[in-house]
């Protein structure tokens, strides 16, 4: 199968899927996230290879999901476009308020691939595009990168509360109430990330990393990956993650939300964005009215 907005390739053991929209910051559309779980499967029926390397093209992983009008405008008829063109990850129930519970039946199924899956992470790595990476096996992060949920700030809560699976109690809850950026450096040293090297180390480094595992036969590789899969199920992993779809769909519906699609709706994605990001300071320009800029340690 062709692609357009993936790039699929092998080399011996290994399939590398390679996200390709980088003039849009590899935002996840639904197009992009078609092709991209039709490849994973298809490196899941490939018995020559052992490990998938999940990257991106350009300076970002992603951006996070593509938020273009149509899925956020309030009328039926662009939700019922929108939603006709999800990928197939089994019942869906079309409705805006399912989004969440959508993104994450979509990401269980890298979880329930039984091939090792090793994300290499550069420049921006955002709200979906850190669940993305979070349900990849192992992520291998350049130093500089920065990882982050700015949604949490003025939209709704995380799709995929992963936060608590992966990060202190302290830091989970940093992460999914500020929205603030975490660089690929405290990413590791946090957990969440395999490792950090320097930005012109990354490709190599996660090379040898994923054929390193390669050396080990298929069927072992995927004994070990359900054997760990398993033990996070027995401790609620499944039941934790849809529970938080069922909040983030009510935190959509709170009375502030509509100050959200207000900005959207008359001024556009990138005011909205300024609004909702300009007081932080970091991701879009200053805001004249922010209070305080990020608070340093130690200061």
């Amino acid at each position: 199968m062709s692609y357009e907005n993936i790039l699929y390739e092998t080399d011996e053991r290994l399939a590398i899927i390679t996200l390709n929209r980088p003039e849009k910051l590899n935002a996840l559309s639904n197009e992009l996230r078609g092709e991209l779980f039709h490849a994973l499967k298809e490196a899941e029926a490939d018995r020559s290879v052992g490990v998938i390397v999940l990257k991106a093209a350009g300076r970002a992983f992603s951006a996070g999901y593509d938020l273009s009008p149509s899925r956020e405008a309030g009328d039926d008829s662009a939700y019922v476009q929108k939603w006709s063109k999800l990928p197939d990850v089994g019942t869906t129930h079309p409705a805006h308020y399912d989004w969440s519970r959508h993104v994450l039946m979509a990401n269980f199924q890298i979880w329930e691939l039984a091939k090792p899956v090793v994300a290499q992470i550069q420049g921006y790595c955002l709200a979906g595009g850190t669940e993305l990476a979070t349900f990849c096996d192992f992520r291998i992060v350049a130093e500089d990168a920065q990882i982050g949920y700015p949604p949490v700030r003025a939209m709704g809560t995380m799709d995929i509360m992963w936060a608590p699976w992966h990060l202190p109690m302290t830091k989970a809850r940093e992460f999914a109430y500020v929205g603030d950026s975490f660089s690929g450096k405290d990413m590791a040293a946090m957990g969440w990330a395999t490792y950090a090297v320097p930005k012109d180390e990354l490709e190599t480094f996660t090379e040898t990393f994923a054929r390193r595992m390669g050396n080990i036969d298929n069927d072992m590789l995927m004994y070990s990956k359900r054997a760990v899969n398993r033990q996070y199920e027995a401790m609620g992993i499944r039941g934790g993650l849809m529970s938080g779809t069922d909040v983030e769909a009510m935190s959509k519906h709170r009375p502030a939300a509509e100050e959200w699609r207000k900005r959207m709706a008359e001024g556009g994605l990138k005011a909205a964005l300024e609004w909702r990001d300009g007081p932080f300071r970091d991701f879009r320009g200053a805001s004249a009215n922010a209070p305080h800029d990020r608070p340093v340690a130690g200061t």
